[in-house]
């Protein structure tokens, strides 16, 4: 029970630690002048190569069929909601997109309710109002502040699909765990994701053969971060969703908040931090009240 535990918080940390640090390295990425859709499709491409590797340990005889519908709908979405989040990092700041995210856990709650009968008590619900409230501080640090107006900008619009996206996502990622295992679950994410990005790509019609060309040893070195930090992002998740509710699992995810504004401060010198660090605990309080509740 206690190692049981020990191992859901390291999971918790980890994931909360990766996320953030994924989202530097698809900025700086996109800074250097690759292409979002590349960066994109080469981060699942890399990832699944890797999978494939390791996928001969794993038993895949009894792998139902539901396995592979929920896993092309996880793919679709992953692609396409990772996409959005390349595309609003290109040009936003990382210490006010990162706590836009909070409403994914309300987005997941939700569905989760109606897809997953998972019911939240009534303690979980105050904590993600909480962290819904702490977000109105940081969002009104923007140029136009907390108004509609803040809606009407391309990467908070990106963001916010990505959000709604990956938020769908996370419903079949759990699915996709019921029916198989945390280490199927992060295969197939990364198969299906590669496949649908590739099609993102070549949809587009970029050029993939510029794209390749911009690549520098900094940049490969931002490339392999990226993959290495996605990938503990995407299996720490999987383990997570499996042992939790989903909408509970995305409202501690929100405790990245505090080091996306850390990192966008230090690295990419964004202002206003005392703002966004109030609205952060905020929302740390409504995290709070749905670990001990």
């Amino acid at each position: 029970m206690i190692t049981d535990l020990l191992l859901l918080t390291g999971a918790i940390i980890l994931r909360i630690l990766a996320n953030p640090l994924a989202n530097v390295f698809q900025k700086q990425l996109t800074a250097k002048g690759l292409s979002p859709l590349f960066v994109n499709f080469l981060t699942y491409f890399l990832l699944g190569i890797i999978c494939l590797i390791f996928s001969f340990s794993l038993s895949w005889q009894q792998i139902p069929v539901s396995f592979w519908v929920y896993s092309i709908i996880m793919g679709i979405l992953g692609a396409l909601g990772n996409l959005f989040l390349v595309k609003a990092l290109q040009s936003g700041d990382l210490s006010v997109l990162g706590p836009i995210n909070a409403y994914k856990a309300v987005i997941s709650m939700l569905i989760g309710l109606f897809w997953l009968h998972e019911i939240p008590s009534l303690w979980g619900v105050i904590g993600v109002i909480f962290i819904i409230a702490g977000s109105y501080f940081v969002l009104n640090t923007t140029d136009t502040g907390f108004t509609w107006q803040l809606f009407k900008r391309k990467e908070i619009q990106y963001r916010l699909w990505a959000m709604v996206l990956t938020a769908t996502e996370a419903i079949f990622v759990k699915q996709v765990i019921l029916v198989s295992s945390t280490a199927h679950s992060f295969f197939g994410w990364c198969w299906f994701g590669s496949v649908f990005s590739l099609g993102l790509l070549l949809v587009s019609k970029e050029n993939i053969g510029n794209e390749i060309k911009k690549i520098r040893q900094r940049s490969a070195i931002m490339l392999v971060s990226l993959v290495g930090s996605i990938g503990l992002m995407q299996f720490s998740t999987a383990f997570i969703f499996q042992r939790m509710p989903v909408g509970y699992a995305l409202s501690l995810f929100q405790l990245s908040v505090l080091v996306n504004i850390f990192l966008g401060y230090k690295i990419f010198k964004e202002q206003e931090i005392y703002k966004k660090l109030i609205g952060a605990l905020i929302m740390i309080a409504g995290s709070v009240l749905i670990i001990l509740f």
